[in-house]
This record gives structure tokens, sequence and C-alpha cells, in this order.
């Protein structure tokens, strides 16, 4: 038992100093000469046999027997009374053995055969390591925990008052004030686990970790170990409904997925709380202090009165272009949601909107066959491109910003000149309706799909350069790799095709999709392509080899969109179930999911630093989501 102690202290210095690694000094000692006997998993489970054969519980301050487990429809009162009614505490073992030489424990540790010694193994003089960091963890975890229930009051015939009162004065002194724990997964959810341990030893745990928390209603000192609280006490799912949660400073804490119904935070500080899809039904947060809270979703924009089409946050990051079936282009502010500009000037629905490369400009696409250019500051119409005889798909601009690109139902693709609004090119010859285009990379080449074909043009002298042929349906989108010399094409025939840009030669199918492909793209490094397919699934493919690498599913609708991150970590995905995606790339795992648009998803993308991600929807609203990877993962 003592090495065990010392394992405590160990895993515990190991998470204050961030290392794996400790060296064996003085530093690291017993407080006293007492060893609970609560630190061998296989001592807790011959306990928890002892203690099941109990009926009753008996309470710390009144004596009187309440039943072992309490009820998920017990009254908000009795649950009050729960969370701040002490229990009593089963005595655990003692020994007076007093620790005099820690290097005779070693000794014996090293040279002996118990299991618990291959818990530990040493990697250098005097230096050790855990054998695995859970084993770190746990060993942490049992120190902070033991620090928290062993502590008592110094007189035992107190009211619950008097009891938290004195509670509140040591509160600064326990250990989980010591660091913030919300990157330690481990340590947190072996704490929250020992809330349910039948073991009479943690019948308090509960109680005062809701005792922590009042505390910092009355000392700043001890936000860490009440932020700490908070987030075991969710990670154990918890209610924390109907709480007088009024100037508590739990600052920082994880409280995604909480119950919070009718919980009063008023005057609290709630900085950087992540309160992803908790339910927040009637809780207060009057004068509370919310900086850079997070509630997942940052901004619901609301202003359109029509399907949302298109999307595009600015290169900077701070505004965000929408356009729409209600003929408008709006502008947005990123930061506060608000509304800058409202561009007028269409006629008919708005199909597609995009930034100048330097922010300065705007170019929409509509329905009513033109091309408008807007001043971004003053929202007032710059130039009317008049030319296409049907409606216009796709609108883009040149990497250079000097020229514009647009694509029509009318067969036609076009260039225009971004200061004279003149049409420098018009390509013709196709033989049915163009749905996409894009400049590559350098500018010098256009791709362009349309409803029987794709093909690659000179954009200096408007002449197609190669014809991809290939496809036997519709072409629905098509992409440049991002060193230009590559193109993936995604169809209604069911298969993404890859391309060499320079020869126009077909490199290969890719074939795995059940239904007609709506998105693809590239990663940023051009080593992988993402597509998405009304099959309900997102599939990644190896841009060298073509061979499939993961197959995304788990999806009940069809993807309208996906896009990489800009480090290509991450996939975002939209679909007709009006849901958000976000998927790890690597392992194929759905990490996230964002919910809150209440019609189908059309237009989902990161912003250039990845921190962000704008969606529209058929719903007629923008939405502002934090892509950020504090939030609980939902797997």
């Amino acid at each position: 038992f003592a090495f065990q102690q010392y394992c405590q202290d160990l895993g515990f210095e190991m998470l204050i100093q961030g290392n794996q690694v400790a060296t064996e000094n003085d530093a690291i000692k017993f407080g006293n000469d007492k060893i609970l006997n609560k630190l061998d998993p296989t001592i807790e489970i011959e306990i928890k046999s002892e203690n099941e054969k109990a009926d009753v519980k008996m309470d710390e301050t009144t004596g009187t027997s309440v039943t072992k487990r309490t009820s998920d429809t017990t009254s908000r009162e009795n649950d009050k009374n729960q969370n701040m009614g002490e229990k009593m505490e089963k005595k655990t073992n003692e020994t007076n053995t007093t620790i005099t030489k820690i290097q005779d424990i070693w000794e014996k540790y090293f040279n002996g055969d118990n299991i618990s010694k291959y818990a530990l193994r040493r990697v250098g003089d005097n230096k050790y390591q855990f054998l695995h960091k859970s084993c770190q963890e746990y060993y942490a975890a049992q120190k902070i925990i033991f620090d928290i229930i062993s502590w008592k009051p110094n007189v035992n015939d107190i009211n619950n008052q008097q009891f938290q009162q004195q509670f509140e004065t040591h509160a600064q002194q326990f250990l989980v004030n010591s660091k913030l724990l919300n990157e330690e997964v481990g340590i947190i959810q072996f704490i929250a686990d020992r809330i349910y341990d039948n073991n009479l030893m943690f019948v308090n745990l509960k109680s005062r970790l809701f005792r922590l928390i009042e505390s910092s209603k009355n000392n700043s000192k001890v936000s860490i170990a009440a932020a700490n609280a908070a987030t075991i006490l969710n990670v154990a799912r918890v209610s924390m409904s109907y709480q007088n949660w009024d100037k508590i400073d739990i600052s920082k804490a994880i409280l995604d997925h909480a119950f919070l119904e009718g919980t009063s935070f008023k005057e609290a500080i709630l900085d950087n709380v992540s309160l992803f899809r908790a339910c927040l039904i009637y809780t207060n947060f009057t004068k509370a202090s919310v900086n850079q809270i997070n509630f997942g979703e940052y901004g619901y924009l609301k202003g359109h009165s029509d399907y949302v089409t298109s999307v595009q946050f600015s290169r900077d990051g701070n505004r965000i272009v929408s356009g729409s079936y209600d003929k408008t282009i709006r502008l947005w502010d990123a930061l506060s949601g608000k509304q800058i500009q409202i561009l007028e000037g269409h006629s008919n629905p708005v199909t597609f909107v995009q930034f100048s490369p330097d922010g300065n400009k705007i170019v929409s696409g509509s329905y009513d066959k033109t091309i408008r250019l807007w001043n971004a500051s003053s929202g007032k119409q710059i130039q009317s491109l008049e030319g296409h005889s049907d409606s216009v798909t796709s609108v883009q601009f040149s990497p250079d910003g000097n020229i514009i690109v647009s694509s029509s139902y009318d067969k036609t693709i076009r260039l225009w000149d971004v200061s004279s609004g003149k049409q420098i090119q018009s390509f013709e010859g196709l033989s049915r309706g163009v749905s996409s285009v894009q400049f590559s990379p350098d500018g010098s080449r256009i791709v362009s799909g349309s409803y029987d074909k794709h093909s690659m043009w000179d954009a200096s002298s408007g002449k197609q350069i190669q014809s991809l042929e290939g496809h036997s349906d519709s072409v629905t989108s098509v992409r440049f790799s991002p060193d230009g010399n590559k193109i993936v094409s995604g169809s209604n025939d069911k298969t993404l095709r890859l391309w060499d840009a320079l020869s126009g030669k077909q490199i290969q199918i890719l074939e795995g999709h059940s239904d007609y492909v709506t998105s693809v793209q590239f990663s940023p490094d051009g080593n992988k392509i993402v597509s998405g397919s009304y099959d309900k699934t997102i599939r990644l493919w190896d841009a060298s080899s073509g061979k499939q690498i993961q197959y995304l599913k788990g999806l009940a609708c069809f993807i309208s969109s996906v896009q990489f991150s800009p480090d290509g970590s991450r996939i975002v995905s939209g679909s007709w179930d009006s849901i958000i995606r976000l998927w790890d790339s690597s392992s194929g795992k759905q990490i996230q999911y964002l919910e809150g648009h209440s019609g189908s998803v059309t237009s989902a993308q990161f912003s250039l630093d990845g921190t962000k991600i704008v969606s529209c929807s058929k719903d007629e609203t923008i939405r502002l989501w934090d892509a950020s990877s504090r939030k609980q993962f939902i797997l």
C-alpha cells in the first residue's frame, strides 16, 4: 500500500509538471504516515462486493437512512438536498507505518514479484515512468479524489451552513484547484466514474463537487477547482438543473450537452465556458460575464426571405457574403452576426456569390442572366455584365482578381474584364448547359463542367485545349488540384474521374458511389480527394492511386457539400437532413455534428484560418459555427 500511495504522489506530480517521466527525489513524499487502502482495483472489487450486501446508507448530519440509489425523477428540492447533503463516510483501514526510507520501498518493489510492479518502469538513474498513461491518470485521479473526500470539519456537530463555511475556507487548498483538467480526459473520466461507485467510501464525492462550485461564489481563488468540479459532474452526466449558481466562477468549464434547465447564473463568471448543445431552457444569464463563451453555433444570420444558395467568407474572415432566391445579396459581420449591407439589383434568384481576392469587390450570378459586380464596402453596384441568354450558374474571380469567368445554361462560358465590365471572350461550341467553372491556380486555364462533358480552356485565347470525355452522365463538380496538374470531376454516372491537366488524359476512374456524385475537392496538399453523394456517403480517395481510403458513413440523407479544412485534417459536410458534420480526414471518424438548421444545407465551408464554419440552407438562414476541437466529440 505504501508503494501505491507513492504512485499516487508520482502520478499527481506528473500531472502538475506535464511530464510522463519523473525523477525520484525528496520532493515526492507522503504528506503524513496514514495510508488509505482504497488504491488497488482488486481490493476495490472486494470492498464493493462487501458493500453490495448493505441496503442502506446513513446520512452524515442527521443519522437517518436513505435508499442507496435515487431515481432520476427525484424532485428538484430532493436533488438540491442530495447535492449539498453530506453522507456518512465509511472509515478506511489505516496503517501506522512510517515511511522513513523511500529507497527501501523501491528496492523491495523492483526485486519483488508483486503484480503492481508492472505499473512502473525504470528509464534511467532515479527516473521512472508509468507503463501506460492510463496508469498515471488512474493514480493522479485517486489522489485528487481522496484529497476531496478525506477532508473533515474541525467540529462534528455543525449544521450544513457551518459545514459549507469551513469547507470554503479549505477549498483553495484542494489538489483539484492546482490545475485545469480540461485536457486530462482520462483523469476526468476516472473521477466521474467514482461518483457512481457503490463503495461507501465515495458517497460524498458528488456533494463535495457541488460544494466546490458553491465555494467559488465567495472566493475567486477557487475558480479552477469549481470549473473542474463542473466539468467532472457534467462528464458523469449529473443533472445540474435548477441550481442557484448566481455569482459562481467556473471560467473554462466544459458543460457541453449539460442539462441546465432553470439554473440561475446571475452575475456569474462564465468566461470561456463551453456550452455546446447544452439544455438552456429557462436558464438565467442576467449580468453574467460571458466573454468568449462557446455555444457551438456562433451566429444566426437571419435576413433572407427565401432559400440561401451560396455563401463565402472574406479572405480575412471578418465578413460573409450570401446570395439567395429572394434576389438579394447580403453582407454580414462575421464577428457580431449583424447585417452590414443588402445588395439589391437582380430581378431573379441569385445562384452564386464570391469575394474578390483583395476583398474589395463581390461578384454575383443570377437566373436573370446577368453577372453583377459590387463594391464590398458601400454595397453599391459597380457593373452589370450582360451577354448570357440564359441563367448564370457559376461565377469566379481569377487568382489576380482582374478577370471574371461565368457559366450559363446558354451553353457558353464567358470572360469579363473587372475594370471595364466588358466581355473579353466567349467560349462556345458546347452542346449543353454549363454547370460550373474554375480557374487553375495560376489563372492560365479554366475547367468547365457541363451536362454532357467537361472541358479545359486557355484563359487568354478562349480556345478549348482539351475535351475531357469519359463520364456517361452530367458532370456536377470539377476541381483543379492545388498544383494545377490534375483535375477531378464528379458526375451523375456515380463515378469520379481523375485527369492529367496538361494532356487531358484520364488517369483514374474512382468507383464506389452508388448514386449521383454531388461534390468533389482535393485536399490542400493534393494527396487526397473527398467526394459526397446522393448515396448518403462521403468517400476519401488517394489522389495518386485512385484507391478508396475511407468510407464515411452513418448519414441519413443526401450529401450536398464537402470541403477540406485549410490544414487538411478535417472535412466539413452539409446534407439534406439539415445537419453539418465534421470528420477526421485521417481516421474517417465523425468528430462533431452541428444542429440548428431546419432545412436542407446547401453549402458549408471553413474560414481560411479553419476556426469557423459558415453554412447556408433552404431554411433562409446563414449560420456561423465554431470549428474548434474543444467541444465534446460525437463519435
